[in-house]
Order: C-alpha cells, then sequence, then structure tokens
C-alpha cells in the first residue's frame, strides 16, 4: 500500500529512513468511487491526499459551465498545496474519473512530522516552485498554441490521458467543443 508513495518521497523529496518510516505510519488508506468529488471549491484544504491509483480531474466550476485544468492518472500528491499551505480556500474542485485509492494525512501531524525532520520548508518550497512551473506553461500554452498543437502535445507528452480520460473532459481540457476535438483526432491520426 506504501510502496508508490515512499518511492515518490525517495526520488522526489527525500527524507532520512526514519521521517519517512514515521511519515508513512500517519498516512491512512480511503477509497472514492468514480463520480464521488474529492474537493470542492470555496472550502479549505484540511489533508495532503496522495493518488495511490485511478485518475482524478481537478476544474473550476461556474454556474454556466465547468473547465478541466488539470487530470492526475499517477502516484502523486493531489491536493491544493496553495489552500492547505495558507488555510484559504481553494477555487478548485476535484472528481474521481474512476475508483480510487488515496493515502491522507491530515494537516497537524504532518506539520509536526516536517518540523522535527526539518524538511517541512524544503518540501513546501519544492513543491509551490513545481507547481509555478506547471501552471505558468500551463497558461502560456493555452495563450499562445492552436488547439491542434495542444493536442499534438498531449499526444506526444501525455498519451496516457488519451487513453484513459473520456474525450469530452479532454475537449475542456483543451476549451474546445468535442466535435472540434473529434475533427482535430482525425487530421492528426
Amino acid at each position: 500500500m506504501y510502496d508508490k508513495i515512499s518511492k515518490f518521497f525517495e526520488t522526489e523529496y527525500p527524507l532520512n529512513q526514519h521521517g519517512i518510516e514515521e511519515l508513512l505510519s500517519l498516512f491512512k488508506r480511503k477509497e472514492f468511487k468514480k463520480g464521488e468529488i474529492l474537493l470542492k471549491a470555496n472550502t479549505s484544504e484540511k489533508e495532503l491526499r496522495f493518488l495511490n491509483s485511478g485518475i482524478v480531474r481537478e476544474f473550476y466550476a461556474t454556474p454556466e459551465k465547468e473547465t478541466n485544468i488539470n487530470f492526475y492518472t499517477k502516484p502523486q500528491f493531489v491536493s491544493d498545496l496553495f489552500s492547505f499551505s495558507n488555510n484559504s480556500s481553494t477555487n478548485k474542485n476535484q472528481e474521481a474519473l474512476s475508483d480510487i485509492e488515496l493515502l491522507t494525512i491530515e494537516k497537524e501531524p504532518f506539520t509536526k512530522l516536517l518540523e522535527k525532520y526539518e524538511c517541512g520548508k524544503s518540501f513546501i518550497d519544492l513543491s509551490f516552485q513545481k507547481l509555478l512551473k506547471q501552471k505558468e506553461l500551463f497558461e502560456y500554452n493555452r495563450i499562445t498554441k492552436s488547439a491542434d498543437e495542444l493536442y499534438q502535445e498531449l499526444f506526444i507528452y501525455k498519451t496516457h490521458w488519451l487513453e484513459k480520460i473520456p474525450q469530452y473532459h479532454i475537449a475542456s481540457y483543451l476549451n474546445i467543443t468535442p466535435e472540434t476535438l473529434s475533427r482535430i483526432r482525425k487530421r492528426i491520426s
């Protein structure tokens, strides 16, 4: 159950062995069924969630529409780290696109553990740097590239998304209609 998160910390945020063992002992396993909401806008993150298996979609919602902003398909943290770190409400929503398994840890024990092993600042700083880099690239691509170019990037770099995620969700992510996506797919294939 802890293999994926253990490997994640070993490669992304190395802790000493005692720190990893203690951290893993604090995580609880949770399961969500396809269609269940993990995070709702205007709430605050109270726990870190690590995706052990399954697919999560992250999106913004208005009364008129939902716009997908990310999909999580690989073992990684899926929490809104800004909301978690700053005790602020989130603008994001998250939904299970398949049955999923999460490992979760509440904020207080996580913070105490990171302080104990003096790696908390490093973990938060590195996490934010990665998130900001991803967000900047996402925004840059959305503004400067055509839907065809964006789809081609998904085809090259995120084929697992195209294989696992319903096409109408991919269309929302690309900010196009499903019909336009179908035409792009025909041209590129």
